[in-house]
């Protein structure tokens, strides 16, 4: 697996463009973002998260690496307060308890052996025919979750059978994500 890192003063830098790119949408008002170093130019799959009191309120990602990392970030920030269906659009009175997280994503490596699964460290993305789903990596970790059962529910996602990790057809790509979010 490739190596990727993030300086503070990058992860400092997201963080501001996603809470930037939400409220700029909320509260109908123009914006300008640092542009940070040239590691938020690279083009890089990423995650936000938002969270409020604990709890989900929004996330989406983009899985392919089409953009740079900073773009990418503040369009999956906008998507995740807006236009997560499991949600409600993002409220004015939410803003203050919102927090946001941030996965930016390392290039897939497609995998034979699912022992080469770590726990904890690699996300999943489950691909069978047309259908496909993603977890990352802090999933398996905040349920408690073993290898099996992170296949199982990654499956889930997929909209396949739990146990499609075991058929030859099924694609199986892991990754590592940095992940971070706001001291709030």
């Amino acid at each position: 697996m490739v190596a990727f890192s993030l300086s503070m003063e990058d992860r400092q830098v997201l963080l501001a463009a996603a809470r930037t790119a939400i409220e700029s949408r909320l509260l109908r008002l123009s914006a300008s973002y640092p542009q940070g170093s040239p590691v938020l130019q690279t083009p890089c799959g990423a995650f936000v998260t938002l969270k409020i009191d604990g709890n989900l309120r929004g996330c989406i990602g983009a899985v392919t690496a089409a953009k740079p990392l900073v773009e990418t970030v503040k369009e999956m920030a906008v998507a995740s307060a807006f236009e997560d269906p499991r949600f409600t659009p993002l409220r004015r009175e939410e803003l203050t308890g919102l927090q946001i997280e941030i996965s930016a994503l390392s290039p897939f490596r497609r995998i034979d052996d699912v022992g080469q699964i770590e726990v904890g460290t690699h996300g999943i993305l489950m691909r069978r025919g047309y259908r496909s789903g993603l977890l990352l990596p802090q999933v398996a970790t905040e349920q408690g979750w073993d290898r099996n059962a992170f296949l199982r529910h990654t499956c889930r996602k997929a909209g396949l059978p739990e146990d499609a990790w075991k058929d030859p057809e099924t694609a199986i790509e892991v990754f590592s994500a940095i992940v971070f979010h706001e001291e709030r």
